[in-house]
């Protein structure tokens, strides 16, 4: 085997590698919707505004969960 063969090879274990932690972090709960569940969670808990503002609130923000999804998809 050359040694342009080895650096291929190399090359392409190092590819491989990045692919599988992509796949990885992709099939797990984002860090981002964890904290966009703890924001709306906190919002919740707001008492200078009316509850119908509260809850369109929160509505708005989980919504920012699905955007994600929807732009990557």
């Amino acid at each position: 085997m050359t040694d342009e063969d080895e650096a291929f090879n190399e090359i392409e274990k190092q590819s491989m590698w990045r692919k599988r932690a992509v796949q990885a972090a992709i099939s797990k709960p984002s860090y981002r919707n964890q904290v966009i569940e703890e924001v709306a969670l906190e919002v919740e808990k707001l008492t200078g505004f009316g509850k119908d503002t509260i809850d369109s609130l929160t509505v708005y923000i989980r919504n920012m969960k699905n955007e994600r999804k929807d732009r990557a998809g």
